[in-house]
């Protein structure tokens, strides 16, 4: 059996703007930091989401999922791995973990704390809707 591949790692500072009345990062950004780290994703394997989209070439969200585990804040330093499964016929899965690696505006490092799990499922469609065949890049992602 192959080797899982390594993830990919992007980091995210938290915004001002991405926390609720409480200081927690509100529970809905962090599809929006899945979103920002799959674009990373393709990005870092030399297959930018808008070179995709001009091969005529969408993955719209079919399923998305997020377990919370402990509250980010402002300031933190968040790493978000993300990595892409096999596939199932048209579909795709991308799994994240979200850990916090810093804390506050003087970048104090921080020992790697868990904060939450996810995924999103995807197909590949093209632009009039019809389903297609896997991009290669992905079957080359979930490989390492």
């Amino acid at each position: 059996m192959a080797e899982a591949a390594q993830p990919y790692r992007h980091l995210i500072r938290v915004p001002y703007a991405d926390v609720d009345q409480m200081k927690f990062v509100y529970y809905a950004n962090y599809l929006v930091y899945f979103e920002m780290a799959r674009t990373g994703l393709l990005r870092n394997a030399g297959v930018p989401y808008s070179v995709l989209e001009k091969r005529g070439v969408l993955l719209p969200v079919m399923t998305s999922h997020c377990e919370y585990r402990l509250p980010a804040h402002y300031e933190d330093l968040l790493a978000v791995d993300t990595r892409c499964t096999p596939f199932r016929g048209a579909r795709f899965r991308i799994e994240y973990t979200v850990w916090r690696v810093g804390t506050g505006a003087d970048e104090t490092p921080a020992e790697e704390t868990l904060l939450a799990e996810g995924y999103t499922d995807h197909v590949c469609m093209s632009p009039d809707g019809s389903v297609l065949r896997p991009d290669p890049v992905f079957k080359r992602i979930a490989q390492g």
